[in-house]
């Protein structure tokens, strides 16, 4: 629906649009484009940035491999993407990033032209600049997983599907199909449900039965499966023609059949290789804290009467729900799948925001963002200060703005204000998590610190990496020398025998190296925390010490 809702009694979204969107959307890309000039964080980032890295250096699209062996976990795209980065820009955290800011903004654009069709260009405007910076979001710009290219491919393909039901385009049908495709060779056979589940419910509400036996999206259907031939093929070849491969601790295991069921219903129904524990409520809380700063306006945006009559609505608000369910009551849950549905959510807060119409509505939400960010200039002060930054700095910063806050904006509008205080919050928490937070705790990451100092030494040393640490992902994805794999202490003890090697272990492993061979010394020990699992010991600077363990360059001595 492209005609305007209301007029506005209170604000006039139109004119602060013209004049402002294009400054605010330029303000969020330069605060989601800090996050490529610093490092990988460990744990699955540094993972998938060493898996695409293996592409590159074996040249080899097919076979993924991790720790030295074949690994069958998540399906291709993404790290196609991520070595195709890697060839152009070289085998760096930049050009592992700079592809997941690419996709954050493709989605960007998809979202602004879904919310568009549904709504209309101020609306699509507004739902772009509350997008463009929730902090979880900006979260996954730093640390990159799968979840910055599924969430361009999902509202992609629902803009295209969306198009499909006012009639047949072959551009339409081939792109949704290529949406689609990818977003199956990223995450596997679920997608389809957070795609298509919206598409069912509006068939559903409009009493359209004839849909479900429409050949059109069969024909979909079939042309996106086509374009997953190359994942299947790759997983076949990889997997099920070798049944001799021990993969998750067994022989005769089929690719194809962990991408179709093990990957998936596996893991939903608990039953696969890779299980976890699920709480029903988990992903209500998340999304509270997730979506900041604009939890609040998207809570109350789903208690509103929608007076859209486009009854199309539904195949966003059926796929959010869907997949909302559907995430809740898996077994296997993590903040950052809730990524997928933010433009969802932005599309649902946006059409509330402009259908605002009286004043008390408009001053409510202007002090509830302001609230928001005095809190977070609060919690930028109190963690610079525990964690013994330069408090002075970051202090100061949070002093500006809250003093530019109340005298410039102490008599504008209440719906300047909602825009301005979300992206004050926005410039002072993005600013400080990329640039002064983020950069301390790559300092306390051992592989990190161990491949900057290796990379420093004679070109001639021959380096290896123990065990299936975390901290060995981030070792050998950093690492501009080659990195041996060694399984355990016997082949790491025989490593050391070559001339002119080292290899880079954590305290456990070492303690049992020294046991085997007396001779094994230290070249260089590191700091080293799993910086993606904060505790507030480790974030005191007064506790810190007792928190981080070590990590360690070992040789023989000479």
């Amino acid at each position: 629906m492209n005609q305007s809702l209301r007029e506005n009694v209170d604000f006039n979204f139109e004119a602060f649009l013209n004049k402002n969107f294009k400054i605010l959307l330029g303000i969020a890309i330069l605060l989601n484009a800090t996050a490529l000039f610093t490092g990988v964080f460990v744990g699955d980032s540094a993972l998938y940035a060493d898996v695409s890295k293996y592409i590159v250096q074996k040249n080899d699209w097919l076979n993924l491999y991790a720790y030295g062996s074949d690994w069958l976990d998540k399906p291709h795209f993404p790290f196609w993407v991520a070595a195709l980065s890697f060839k152009v820009f070289g085998v760096n955290a930049f050009a592992y990033k700079l592809t997941a800011i690419v996709f954050w903004l493709i989605g960007m654009l998809y979202t602004f032209k879904l919310s568009n069709l549904i709504y209309n260009k101020t609306v699509a405007q507004i739902t772009v600049l509350i997008y463009a910076i929730a902090l979880h979001g900006v979260i996954a710009n730093f640390d990159v997983r799968a979840e910055p290219y599924l969430t361009a491919l999902i509202i992609g393909a629902l803009y295209y599907i969306y198009k499909l039901t006012d009639g047949n385009n072959w551009k339409y049908y081939c792109l949704a199909a290529l949406f689609i495709g990818c977003a199956l060779m990223t995450k596997g056979l679920f997608v389809l449900i957070s795609i298509g589940g919206g598409l069912v419910i509006y068939w559903i509400i409009a009493k359209d039965w004839k849909q479900f036996i429409n050949p059109k999206w069969y024909l979909l259907l079939l042309l996106s499966f086509i374009v997953i031939l190359p994942e299947l093929y790759a997983l076949y070849t990889q997997f099920d023609l070798h049944p001799e491969k021990l993969v998750f601790g067994r022989h005769n295991v089929s690719g194809l059949r962990f991408f179709f069921w093990d990957s998936q219903f596996g893991r939903f129904f608990n039953t696969g290789p890779i299980k976890g524990s699920g709480d029903k409520t988990f992903f209500l809380h998340t999304t509270l804290w997730a979506f900041l700063p604009w939890s609040v306006l998207f809570v109350f945006s789903l208690f509103r009467r929608n007076k859209i009559a486009n009854p199309k609505r539904w195949i966003i608000a059926g796929s959010a729900l869907l997949t909302f369910i559907l995430f809740s009551l898996s077994k296997f849950q993590l903040p950052h799948y809730i990524i997928i549905l933010f433009p969802h959510f932005s599309m649902f807060t946006a059409a509330y925001f402009y259908s605002l119409k009286d004043k008390k509505s408009f001053k409510s939400f202007a002090i509830t963002q302001q609230v928001i960010f005095y809190i977070a200039i609060a919690m930028v002060i109190l963690l610079a200060y525990i964690t013994g930054l330069d408090t002075a700095f970051v202090i100061s910063l949070a002093l500006a703005a809250f003093i530019i806050s109340l005298f410039l904006f102490r008599r504008k509008q209440n719906g300047e204000k909602i825009f301005f205080y979300s992206y004050a919050f926005a410039i002072v928490l993005y600013l400080f998590m990329n640039l002064c937070f983020y950069p301390f705790l790559l300092n306390y990451q051992g592989g990190s610190s161990a491949a900057k100092y290796t990379n420093e030494i004679q070109s001639t040393i021959k380096l290896g990496m123990s065990g299936y640490s975390v901290s060995a992902t981030t070792f050998r994805f950093n690492s501009d020398k080659p990195v041996t794999y060694l399984a355990d202490i016997n082949q790491v003890n025989r490593f050391l025998q070559v001339p002119h090697s080292a290899v880079f272990i954590e305290q456990s492993n070492l303690d049992s190296l020294k046991m085997m061979n007396k001779n094994v010394e230290v070249l260089q020990e590191f700091d080293d925390f799993h910086v993606t699992q904060l505790t507030l010991k480790f974030l005191q600077q007064s506790t810190r010490k007792s928190a981080v363990g070590k990590t360690y360059l070992v040789v023989l001595k000479k």
